[in-house]
């Protein structure tokens, strides 16, 4: 089972709260705000900073899914050396494993990666090759 960080349930909190207007009832918080606020609350209550992705309440998943669908998918900028026989991915920073099962992963599997990568910035796709990662994310939105 996969966790979603703190870090991307505050990051779908934000994205519903520049696209929704507020309810009248219960504080001004849609619907989606609600059920992603009040995971947050028992995070930030507990200490906790990943919930588990399947027994998250329903309404709260769905929220975070209508987020993590703006997302980009792949963290891949077209430079794999893991095809050449590394371990580690020189231009995108993911492991040979993470590569081959991409799409087999959960979306919280694929965050936890993104995550993971974006940390250590050690890849290509942070440094030498950076100005190629908004252009695979432009081309991968176009193609929906």
């Amino acid at each position: 089972m996969a966790g979603i960080h703190i870090t991307d349930i505050e990051a779908a909190i934000n994205w519903w709260r520049e696209r929704q207007a507020p309810d009248e009832d219960d504080l001004g918080l849609s619907p989606e705000l609600r059920a992603l606020a009040e995971v947050y609350a028992l995070m930030v209550y507990y200490r906790e900073t990943e919930c588990d992705e399947d027994s998250m309440p329903p309404s709260a998943r769905a929220a975070w899914l209508s987020w993590y669908a703006t997302t980009p998918d792949t963290p891949c900028i077209a430079i794999c050396s893991t095809s050449q026989g590394d371990d580690i991915c020189k231009g995108c920073g993911r492991t040979f494993d993470e590569v081959q099962l991409w799409p087999e992963m959960s979306p919280a599997e694929k965050r936890a990666t993104w995550r993971r990568i974006t940390i250590e910035s050690s890849s290509w796709r942070f440094n030498r090759y950076a100005e190629r990662a908004p252009d695979q994310a432009a081309r991968a939105a176009s193609s929906d």
